[in-house]
């Protein structure tokens, strides 16, 4: 039973298939109850929940009332679950995944929660792996690049298809009614953040990464969106309007009919949103230059922190006051990580590897680790490339697919197996050298997420084909943990709470004490195998007319 005197924070992160909501000792960073709801719709990918309609390819939406559940759900649990009095709680902070973006009327109710509109998926919040955008996305690319347009470079040169700007245009092209029709187009983080305190503000976080709003210069301007699209021309006025505000700033009070249902008191503070991944730096107590956050699930992002903003290739974006308040934040990432091991597990794995696992009562990934951890690196002839949901960074382009070379009729389930783990590793290897031939410094990693905790091999790997020593976040709950401390900045010293991010960094953060140290023998055969990567790399990832882009064009036609 927590003591009386102690004060909390609930952090929600909001993933892919699930919301969880953590209640955080802010003294000590301590879990003291934690709650999972699986959205009941999961990932909307094949067809329309509405009317059965077969979605096309690379589309993901979700159902917004997925999120509300997590609310009335996680929350009351975590208090339950702890004994504590809700009068202990001073705050509440969310993350979530982006971009995921939803068209709402102007009281923010979903069009696809309207009986006209829900038949239209374009009606429908289009989750962060929605990847059908990408003609829209090459098409800002061009045009961007022609103009020589500057805000481009913030983003290593690209828009993904997965950001806001590419996925509003995709809904203007194909289905212009709804576009009319939307009031805003706003993030999922703001819009349940709206829920809670009834008012939008849209955060710096998303706003800045997602959606090219820069902290001096505004947003692209109204002639380059004309230019595009003419009904695009005056799309940050209209549909994405709204205040944007700094990370660790108040979004309001909670709302009394919302509080009921969360079993809080009505009028605690309420964080502005925040991205999952950029949520978990402070998390593991990471507030100052060089050192990078793996945030590691069914994708990676790869956060680091710096004190001047410099053109890197390939990243996701740079956003000052992005991550910490005062520093300038750098995006990068893997669009699938875990997605690629699970799929394996899923569509790949021989009927007797399962009898195996079954039989010693071990899950397949746990089988398949052990086996895979028996062999030397480049052991397998295997070499992959991590493709499998597109490229986020440094390439941007969600038309690049998979590829595994070497098999033979000899080949293994667990030396396939190790391979997606080594790709993955050499993918991140692409992204730390691409920061230090910006002029950035990468002097520390950090990894953190689901991934690291559940497998070892991977960080072994993963330090082998780095070379550099990895800490671990002493949580699998990272990105919630970062919206907590978030939480009880919010609150304020007044409340019980604490004047700054990097205050609550002091006691709130989770580093474990052991660390992954790379093998120095790895190291020499993987800079090798590294080498051949890169080389399969640039030959499938560079080429416009590469195999790999026409063998999906001729499925997609």
């Amino acid at each position: 039973m927590p003591a009386a005197n102690r004060l909390y924070t609930i952090g929600i992160d909001y993933g892919t298939q699930s919301g969880r909501a953590v209640l955080v000792d802010i003294k000590n960073g301590h879990e003291e109850a934690t709650h999972v709801t699986p959205y009941r719709h999961g990932v909307i990918d094949e067809f329309l929940p509405s009317n059965g309609m077969k979605l096309k390819p690379d589309w993901a939406l979700q159902h917004p009332e997925d999120y509300l559940e997590v609310l009335r759900t996680s929350v009351p649990a975590v208090i339950k679950a702890s004994g504590s009095d809700p009068s202990q709680v001073i705050g509440i902070g969310i993350d979530f995944t982006a971009c995921t973006m939803l068209p709402v009327d102007a009281e923010f109710q979903p069009l696809c929660l309207k009986d006209e509109w829900k038949e239209r998926p374009h009606a429908w919040l289009k989750l962060w792996k929605h990847h059908a955008a990408q003609e829209e996305a090459t098409a800002i690319n061009k045009l961007a690049e022609a103009r020589g347009e500057r805000w481009l470079q913030r983003y290593g040169g690209k828009l993904s298809s997965e950001w806001m700007l590419a996925k509003s245009l995709q809904i203007l092209n194909e289905d212009p009614e709804v576009y009319a029709q939307a009031d805003l187009f706003v993030e999922a983080a703001d819009w349940i953040v709206a829920q809670m305190t009834g008012q939008l503000k849209r955060n710096s976080c998303t706003a800045g990464y997602k959606s090219n709003w820069h902290k001096t210069d505004g947003y692209p301007s109204s002639e380059f969106l004309k230019q595009l699209h003419p009904e695009l021309a005056n799309l940050y006025e209209t549909k994405l309007r709204g205040e944007v505000s700094p990370l660790g700033s108040l979004a309001g009070g909670l709302l009394p009919e919302i509080a009921e249902q969360m079993n809080l008191r009505p009028g605690i503070a309420v964080a502005v949103g925040n991205i999952d991944a950029h949520a978990a730096v402070p998390a593991v107590g990471v507030v100052s230059p060089g050192k990078m956050v793996m945030v590691m699930g069914t994708s990676t992002c790869h956060m680091l922190l710096a004190e001047e903003e410099r053109a890197v290739e390939g990243i996701c974006g740079v956003v000052e006051d992005g991550i910490i308040p005062g520093l300038f934040g750098y995006e990068a990432g893997q669009s699938a990580v875990g997605d690629i091991f699970g799929w394996f597990v899923d569509e790949s794995v021989p009927a007797y590897m399962e009898a195996e696992a079954a039989h010693r009562n071990i899950s397949i990934h746990e089988l398949l680790e052990e086996k895979a951890s028996q062999l030397q690196p480049g052991e397998s002839g295997l070499l992959a490339l991590d493709w499998h949901n597109g490229n986020r960074s440094t390439l941007m382009d969600a038309d690049l697919t998979g590829l595994m070379l070497g098999m033979t009729l000899s080949t293994k389930p667990h030396e396939i197996y190790r391979a997606l783990l080594e790709a993955t590793a050499f993918g991140t290897r692409t992204i730390v050298e691409a920061f230090r031939k910006g002029g950035l410094d990468v002097s520390e990693l950090y990894a953190c997420g689901g991934l690291p905790k559940r497998n070892k091999l991977l960080m072994q790997i993963y330090a082998d084909v780095n070379n550099m020593e990895i800490k671990l976040s002493d949580t699998d709950l990272t990105p919630a943990i970062g919206a907590a401390m978030f939480a009880a900045v919010v609150a304020g010293s007044e409340a019980g709470g604490y004047h700054s991010l990097q205050e609550a960094a002091v006691y709130m953060a989770r580093v474990k004490e052991e660390t992954v140290k790379p093998i120095p023998g790895n190291v020499e055969i993987y800079e090798d195998l590294y080498n051949q990567y890169k080389r399969l790399h640039d030959v499938f990832g560079k080429d416009a007319d590469s195999v790999m882009k026409n063998v999906k064009r001729i499925r997609n036609t």
